[in-house]
């Protein structure tokens, strides 16, 4: 079945937006399992969020499923996937291969995705030109040229806080479209820049507050 033409996006919500992915994650289990058909109750259910809620997001972009019978789950998640981009196959590079630099390059789930780990960067010439899941990591003195050669649109910063904004301000200099950024401060970035911070100590600092109060 064929969604019908997507609303322009300025008309989705950022709430909206936030919750597709949980909603690819949870189809792509499904497709795991071996399930074709997956109602939006079910749905519901697995992620914790009203059947409503999910109708009324995905209506934002289409028409999804047949009303008495659900949603063919290949199809909604292929629709869910072309909806976020993730069938765009974006090459991504990752600056700084100490502990978890290393980690995210050995992330099987970038090419499931549909994302292309095609360059590595660090500064210590210990750690240059060795290789980290078949990559080799390079200079960051050549992030600009190796950038545009192979035409890498995402960056991942996992470099130390100290070093973060100058890393960034050298993706942005490349032409880097987005940036996930793993060092904890507030990254200074053109308004036109796409940035996802990921702060580990907010996440366990959270879990710290509610089990100390269990």
């Amino acid at each position: 079945m064929t969604a019908k033409k997507e609303k322009k996006p300025a008309t989705i919500s950022k709430a909206t937006i936030d919750r597709l992915p949980l909603y690819f994650r949870t189809l792509r289990l499904a497709q795991d399992e071996g399930i074709d058909i997956i109602s939006s109750e079910e749905l519901g259910r697995r992620l914790g969020i009203t059947a409503e809620q999910i109708r009324k997001d995905l209506a934002s972009f289409g028409q999804f499923g047949k009303k008495g019978v659900g949603y063919y789950v290949n199809e909604l998640k292929r629709n869910v996937g072309q909806i976020l981009g993730l069938d765009h196959h974006w090459n991504i590079a990752i600056v700084g291969i100490g502990h978890l630099g290393v980690a995210l390059a050995n992330y099987q789930n970038f090419v499931t995705l549909g994302f292309n780990l095609v360059a590595l960067f660090d500064q210590d010439p210990n750690v240059i030109g060795s290789r980290v899941n078949h990559v080799k990591v390079e200079d960051i003195r050549d992030l600009k040229r190796i950038v545009k050669e192979r035409n890498i649109q995402i960056g991942i910063i996992a470099v130390p806080a100290a070093f973060a904004q100058g890393v960034a301000d050298q993706l942005v200099a490349a032409g880097i479209k987005g940036i996930w950024n793993f060092a904890p401060i507030k990254m200074q970035v053109p308004a036109s820049m796409h940035i996802v911070n990921e702060d580990l100590s907010i996440g366990l600092s959270s879990l710290s507050y509610h089990i100390t109060r269990m």
